[in-house]
């Protein structure tokens, strides 16, 4: 049940009392620090936490500690003890007036501080955990072929990525070069993609770190799974097509992914929970789980302020725990800043689907803006942005940071 909070807020401001994203922000001419959204401000979530420094948990380090660092990874490393204290006492001082005084003073306006990646990304993987997305692009890569391989329904695919070119949310987009070739090409050409795409997608952020040669069951899952962002993962379809057989994608997707600069916790999202859509054959027992569940939310992609597609989070075949509990299965270790992505969210309707390679079918039947003009791919100049929401549990909406980014000529 909502809460009201004492600052002068509408009660269904999508970014309230029930939502409270953690994020990195700096002040002007102030050192980088993890801050707190409620509504339109930002809360220096380490300089209040340090009046007193009455906030610990257990004999660790104490919140302030870890919240006066330039990323979230610290805070990660808590725990989900430290995460439930946290939030808990958070929502004590925005709503009880005794903190009033003492809190406002550490509140910023969104538009007077600067936003950086929330996290040292320590290790990102991409799922691909959308049956109707991996039947898209099935059917339109291996036309002759099931549009499904074998495998999709028995393991959550997914891909390693590059950490170091995952960027946030607002960073301009430089359209990438590399080798192409298509079946009307004698041989490769190499030069600036011209197949350049979107994939909406769910960002996982990891918490709490495991040994090389343990396991992270599906029941286990939740107490490393923090929170969740939105996430685009920027694909060269043409680099992707000439190079992904064998191994899978590799530069057509590693010059840059955008994550939003807030992350919502999960604790936040719990009324969202839902049934998967059903699984079926039945996954082994590693991936079985007490209840696997999805997620209840609402993407929108909009390209230069045109909304393109709505794809919905709450029909994505594989659960967040399953993923996590699969890239944990053959002992790989976790670190907290790791980073798992689902995949490019897409519905069944075409208008939901969430990359440019489906919702234009490879480029045969391109979509039109606002402003008349077609896209069959990305543009120079483009800017995308992904927005998302859940319901609130009052009514109204609690929104997801948004994920944007603007595409600049090939160098």
């Amino acid at each position: 049940m909502t809460t009201n909070t004492w600052l002068d807020l509408p009660a269904d401001h999508p970014f309230g009392i029930d939502n409270l994203p953690y994020g990195v922000f700096s002040p002007a001419g102030g050192a980088r620090r993890v801050g707190v959204r409620i509504g339109d401000r930002v809360l220096d979530a380490g300089a209040v936490a340090a009046i007193g420094r009455a906030v610990g948990v257990g004999d660790g380090p104490d919140l302030a500690t870890a919240w006066q660092t330039p990323s979230l990874n610290a805070f990660l490393e808590l725990g989900r003890d430290a995460w439930s204290v946290a939030r808990a006492w958070l929502i004590e001082i925005l709503t009880d007036q005794v903190h009033r005084a003492g809190v406002e003073p550490h509140l910023h306006e969104l538009a007077d501080v600067s936003l950086h990646l929330p996290i040292d990304v320590a290790d990102y993987v991409d799922f691909y955990a959308s049956e109707q997305h991996a039947t898209n692009v099935g059917s339109i890569f291996r036309p002759d072929s099931a549009a499904l391989t074998p495998n999709w329904k028995h393991l959550p695919i997914g891909y390693h990525g590059r950490a170091g070119t995952v960027v946030v949310s607002g960073t301009e987009i430089t359209r990438p070069v590399g080798q192409r070739k298509t079946p009307k090409d004698s041989e490769p050409v190499f030069g600036p993609s011209i197949r350049l795409d979107i994939e909406a997608e769910l960002g996982f952020i990891v918490g709490g770190r495991t040994e090389i040669g343990s396991r992270v069951s599906v029941d286990e899952a939740d107490d490393h799974l923090f929170g969740v962002a939105l996430f685009n993962d920027w694909s060269a379809r043409d680099i992707q097509a000439w190079e992904y057989v064998p191994l899978g994608p590799f530069l057509g997707k590693s010059f840059a992914s955008s994550l939003s600069a807030w992350i919502t916790p999960l604790e936040a999202l719990e009324h969202t929970k839902v049934d998967l859509p059903g699984q079926d054959p039945q996954p082994l027992p590693y991936l079985r789980g007490e209840r696997p569940y999805g997620l209840n939310l609402h993407l929108e992609v909009a390209i230069n302020g045109t909304t393109v597609s709505r794809p919905p989070y709450c029909g994505m075949y594989w659960s967040p725990t399953q993923m996590l509990a699969h890239l944990t299965v053959n002992g790989a270790s976790l670190r907290s800043g790791d980073l798992f992505a689902s995949g490019t969210v897409s519905g069944d309707e075409p208008g939901q689907r969430g990359s440019l390679l489906e919702l234009t079918w490879s480029g045969k039947t391109p979509i039109t803006l606002a402003d008349g003009t077609t896209r069959s791919f990305l543009q120079d100049g483009d800017t995308v942005t992904i927005t998302g929401y859940a319901a609130g549990r009052d009514g109204g909406r609690l929104a997801l940071g948004e994920v944007s980014g603007t595409i600049l000529a090939a160098h």
